[in-house]
């Protein structure tokens, strides 16, 4: 996908307020998408918005909402269901990328805790990507500009056969990966398109113990690396997209090594 302006198009991202989604936003925004961003931070928002819409000069609208309570899921869903025709111009392109990492022992992890992680990461993302694609299937059926559709943010996590201190985390991650892939294929011959990027570590609030404790920086892919090649395979029709050359030869590696050797180096 090129930085090249795109005529009268809005994405909707969750999770907007900061790192990946604060970037998802920049890059849209620059390719001329009108922006509808969602988070729990209403002053963040709307301090994204206004930066955003005074340079890139795009309609962006801050739909404040907690996706974990009822009624802010409902709110966004209900802007989901816009479609041609009405008050609100429909979605082209979900950014599914709001998520919890929460990690431990899962033995000790608070249940409450454990609850959040997969409300999130899994049931929260399958609400708002089933919301979405009726409205968008029917908009590409009747000759809508394309592309349409869904980018998920996964992680490498969910490709690991074992991932220790951070169980429900990998496990909501490898949902995501196999969820994108068989909806992908679902809507596909609709024009529709649902991809999702499966991420190492990148650079924001939710890894900072990481860069307290000394990862190196190898372990870190920038994320206007992530946002950008991301949204190049979505809009290429590409189903899943690694960024990063250590990640994607770590890809390459685990599809060959056998998943009981990768749970003996990692137990150790």
């Amino acid at each position: 996908m090129s930085a090249q302006r795109t005529p009268a198009r809005t994405a909707l991202i969750t999770g907007a307020s900061g790192g990946i989604g604060a970037e998802y936003a920049r890059q849209l925004a620059e390719r001329g998408f009108s922006l509808v961003l969602v988070a729990r931070r209403a002053d963040l928002l709307a301090e994204s918005a206004a930066g955003l819409s005074a340079r890139y000069g795009v309609g962006v609208t801050p739909l404040p909402a907690d996706l974990a309570a009822p009624e802010g899921l409902a709110a966004v869903e209900e802007r989901l269901e816009a479609g041609d025709g009405g008050a609100e111009a429909p979605v082209d392109l979900l950014v599914n990328n709001a998520g919890r990492g929460d990690g431990g022992r899962f033995s000790r992890q608070a249940i409450e805790e454990l609850d959040a992680v997969v409300e999130l990461n899994v049931r929260v993302l399958m609400r708002l990507t089933r919301t979405v694609l009726p409205v968008q299937i029917a908009r590409a059926e009747a000759g809508a500009a394309g592309p349409l559709g869904v980018v998920n943010v996964a992680s490498v996590a969910g490709l690991l056969p074992g991932y220790a201190s951070s169980a429900a985390y990998a496990a909501s991650k490898a949902f995501v990966l196999s969820f994108t892939e068989s909806t992908a294929m679902e809507v596909r011959k609709h024009g529709v398109h649902v991809s999702a990027v499966v991420s190492g570590f990148v650079r924001t609030d939710m890894t900072a113990g990481l860069q307290e404790r000394g990862a190196p920086d190898i372990a870190f892919v920038p994320k206007e690396r992530v946002v950008r090649d991301s949204l190049r395979a979505w809009a290429g029709g590409r189903v899943l997209v690694t960024p990063g050359a250590q990640y994607k030869v770590a890809g390459g590696l685990l599809k060959v090594l056998p998943r009981g050797v990768y749970r003996r180096v990692m137990g150790r």
